[in-house]
C-alpha cells in the first residue's frame, strides 16, 4: 500500500474553495487536449494511454500516488519528454515533437517541483528572466541603448525594457513581494522562494500555466497564501491551470477538475466530488474501500 499526504476530510481552507466561485467563472471550451499519450523508458512504461482535456479558464489538477506519473506527464506537454505513442493539441493545432521554448512560444509557462531559480540574482532580475521570450529588440539595438543623434532606432532596447520592468512590477505588486525585489533570492525563505517561481513563469503571459507540486514543502499559512494567488491568477488574468498536488484538501477546494493517476494509468477523472467517491481512487491512496 502506497501512501502520500492526503486529508481524508478533504478539508483544508486553503482558499475559501472553487465551489464557491464556480458560479460565477465561466468555464470555455477545451484548449489542451491530451490523447492516448504513452511513455517508455527502456522498457519501463511511465504512461499507458493518458487522454483527458483541459477546458479553458479552469483549475484542472492531476493527482496520483508517488510514482503514478504525474510530472512525466507535465513533461510531455511542455516537450522535455516526447512520448511514443499519442499527440497532444493546444487550441486545435495538433503537436507531437515539440520542445520546451516551442511549447513556451505557444503560451505555455511551467514551475517545476524542485526549484530552478537564479539563486545569486534578486527577485526581479528572476523575473525579468521570465520576459525572454518577449524580447524583440536584436543584438544591435541592445548595444547601444542610448540612442546616438539621428539613430533613435538604437535606443529601442531601451525602451522595451522599460516596458518589461513595469510589467514585471506589476506581477511583484500581484505577488505581494515589493519588500524583496532587489533581494537575493537565495537568502529568502522557502515559501517565499516559491511565490518568485510562480511570478517568473506569470512573466511569460501564459494562457496555460502547469504548476508542478506548487506546495511542496510548504506550512500551512503558506499553502494558503498560495492557493489564493493561485486562484486569483486564474480569475484576474483568466490563465488556464494545469496542476500537480499531494494535498487533497488543497485539490479539492481549488480545483474544477481532477484526472487521477496510478501506475502510469488514469483511474479517474471528474469533478472534485466524483473523484472523492470513486473506488478506484480510494483504493490507490489508501488501500481500501468503504
Amino acid at each position: 500500500m502506497r501512501q502520500i499526504d492526503m486529508d481524508q476530510t478533504g478539508e483544508s481552507g486553503s482558499a475559501g474553495g472553487a465551489a464557491a466561485s464556480a458560479g460565477a467563472k465561466k468555464i470555455g471550451e477545451v484548449i489542451l487536449d491530451v490523447k492516448n499519450i504513452s511513455l517508455r523508458f527502456g522498457g519501463v512504461k511511465a504512461l499507458t494511454d493518458i487522454s483527458f482535456d483541459v477546458r479553458e479558464h479552469e483549475v484542472r489538477a492531476i493527482i496520483g500516488p508517488n510514482g503514478a506519473g504525474k510530472s512525466s506527464m507535465l513533461n510531455c506537454i511542455n516537450g522535455v519528454y516526447q512520448p511514443q505513442e499519442g499527440s497532444i493539441s493546444f487550441r486545435g493545432q495538433t503537436f507531437r515533437h515539440m520542445n520546451s521554448r516551442q511549447v513556451a512560444e505557444m503560451g505555455i509557462a511551467r514551475t517545476f517541483q524542485n526549484l530552478a531559480l537564479f539563486k545569486g540574482m534578486s527577485v526581479i532580475d528572476n523575473l525579468m528572466s521570465g520576459r525572454n521570450l518577449r524580447v524583440r529588440s536584436g543584438l544591435l539595438a541592445q548595444a547601444f541603448r542610448h540612442p546616438f543623434a539621428g539613430l533613435k532606432w538604437l535606443g529601442s532596447a531601451q525602451q522595451e525594457e522599460e516596458q518589461h520592468r513595469a510589467f514585471v512590477e506589476n506581477i511583484i505588486d500581484f505577488l505581494e513581494i515589493q519588500a524583496y525585489r532587489k533581494t537575493p533570492v537565495g537568502t529568502l525563505p522557502y515559501g517565499l522562494q516559491k511565490r518568485v517561481d510562480l511570478g517568473r513563469a506569470l512573466a511569460m503571459e501564459p494562457q496555460v500555466l502547469l504548476l508542478d507540486e506548487p506546495m511542496a514543502g510548504m506550512n500551512l499559512e503558506e499553502k494558503q497564501d498560495m492557493s489564493r494567488f493561485i486562484l486569483d491568477v486564474n480569475d484576474e488574468f483568466g490563465t488556464t491551470i494545469v496542476l500537480i498536488e499531494h494535498d487533497m484538501g488543497v485539490v479539492m477546494d481549488i480545483s474544477d477538475r481532477v484526472v487521477v493517476l496510478d501506475y502510469g494509468k488514469k483511474i479517474g477523472d471528474g469533478t472534485p466530488e466524483e473523484v472523492r467517491t470513486n473506488e478506484e481512487v480510494i483504493r490507490a491512496y489508501l488501500g481500501t474501500s468503504h
